[in-house]
């Protein structure tokens, strides 16, 4: 194997935009809005919540509107009985009208002659802006648009984010503007203030109560002595849907990320934009970053006082060398976590629908690496390892299955063991086949050896769910 540098890579361009979502500061300026009846209500009722002074065109006023204008949320709201004129959006931030047919185009017109943005309710087409569907955790605010192509799935997302943000966001946020200005006043622009804040962001999502006096001097503590860190976090086998929320957050608060080639560019995506990339791993046994030199870039670069995340596919524990990191960073003096993700033996189970335990054919599972670090197949008991009883799972050993079959087969294994073969499981580009153990090696050759393999072998694949696992060999292997 040939050993290279760390590559930095850098994010793919942000995909094009339906819409540009933009928010309004709208305190103290006017806005107009036009409509009769209960039409302007709720969108004078969120206007005036963002503190603008709303003045109300209308020749058929409601008991709703009269009660907004005596007790709006935010801003003023005044009523003014007559037609709306031209001249009416001269000065005016937005207008809004609750109106149809020419009157809407009309009123559009004067709008843009104006300059004014403009939005009438219910016709996209003819607006020049929309109203989203709002999470209000003010001052966190989240707007959520489908380009008025699918209103019912903006307030489906909006359902899932209100159960996400609890409602004491809303005061975390508020104290910001204090926290801000001394961890500011502490800490110049750059890593240690980054850090600062994400233990602040951390704890206000955390939260379900208002922010304590002691809440708030632990963040002004972690700003009085910031530094780096090493986060070990797992990216599970490939589908972005199984990565973790904690490692979520773990990968939009980095600094720099050290990711090998197992993580998927969809993974990766969901990175914080800012942050750095370098990609340090290798595929089969193709070129390699040595561990030796991963190790030094890691601690070098935490302490500096960056975020270090060390993004590996499946979990960081298993197989991943977190032995090794951990060991370097606590002699180093760097505080280190590790965020566990869905090893891929996990995934390839569940896509498949194959139980990796089974009380009627299987009760002890093993995972065993398929290679050592000379690229050798490893040294077993292999007669424990043969024990078709047991659900047996070889990572890293498509290359060396071969020449460790002769070994099981002589321990005691019966050629006609159950065996499965996984290739990128649980992404688009998944492919398996099942067979008798003896045919595997033959199987094994017609898949793609850059991707990540996983053999599986025991009497518990028997009967387990065979035909979510039939494929035609001929068609998928080609």
């Amino acid at each position: 194997m040939r050993d290279v540098q760390p590559i930095e890579t850098r994010p793919a361009r942000m995909r094009a935009l339906a819409v540009l979502p933009v928010f309004f500061a709208l305190q103290g300026r006017r806005v107009v809005v036009a409509g009769a009846d209960d039409g302007p209500v709720w969108k004078a009722e969120l206007l005036a919540a963002a503190g603008a002074h709303v003045d109300v065109f209308t020749t058929a006023r409601s008991a709703d509107l009269d009660a907004l204008c005596h007790s709006p949320p935010a801003g003023s709201v005044r009523i003014i009985e007559r037609e709306w004129q031209a001249d009416d959006l001269d000065g005016a931030a937005l207008a809004v009208g609750a109106l149809a047919g020419d009157a809407a185009q009309v009123f559009v017109a004067a709008a843009r002659q104006h300059g004014v943005p403009v939005n009438i309710v219910d016709m996209p087409d003819i607006s020049t802006f929309s109203f989203g569907t709002i999470v209000n955790r003010s001052p966190v605010v989240v707007g959520i648009s489908t380009a008025g192509v699918a209103p019912v799935l903006g307030q489906a997302i909006r359902a899932k984010s209100e159960a996400l943000l609890h409602p004491a966001l809303s005061a975390w946020a508020a104290t910001a503007k204090h926290v801000r200005a001394k961890i500011n006043a502490r800490l110049a622009m750059g890593p240690a203030r980054r850090h600062a804040w994400r233990r602040f962001a951390d704890q206000a999502l955390a939260a379900r109560a208002p922010p304590t006096h002691a809440d708030l001097s632990a963040v002004e503590r972690t700003a009085a002595s910031p530094g780096g860190s090493v986060a070990l976090v797992g990216a599970g086998p490939g589908d972005p849907e199984l990565l973790t929320l904690k490692a979520l957050r773990a990968l939009q608060s980095a600094d720099i990320i050290l990711y090998d080639r197992l993580v998927s560019p969809e993974i990766l995506e969901l990175a914080r934009r800012e942050a750095r990339r370098m990609l340090v791993g290798k595929a089969g046994n193709g070129p390699r970053c040595r561990q030796d030199d991963i190790n030094a870039l890691m601690v070098k670069l935490a302490r500096d006082g960056q975020r270090v995340v060390r993004l590996k596919g499946g979990d960081p524990m298993v197989f991943g060398r977190a032995a090794e990191e951990i060991e370097i960073c606590g002699a180093a003096g760097i505080p280190v976590e590790v965020v566990p993700g869905i090893t891929a033996a996990l995934g390839a189970a569940a896509e498949l629908q194959v139980p990796l335990t089974d009380r009627r054919r299987a009760r002890r599972l093993q995972f065993i690496t398929g290679h050592t670090e000379s690229g050798e197949p490893p040294a077993c008991n292999w007669a424990s390892v043969a024990d078709p009883q047991t659900v047996t799972v070889f990572y890293m050993g498509a290359g060396t299955f071969g020449r460790m079959l002769p070994e099981l087969i002589a321990a005691g294994l019966p050629p006609a063991t159950p065996a499965l073969a996984v290739s990128s499981a649980t992404t688009p580009r998944s492919i398996h086949v099942r067979c008798a153990v003896c045919d595997l090696p033959a199987a094994l050759e017609r898949l793609d050896r850059s991707a990540p393999c996983l053999i599986m072998l025991g009497n518990g694949l028997a009967g387990a769910n065979e035909e979510a696992v039939r494929i035609d060999t001929a068609c998928r292997l080609g």
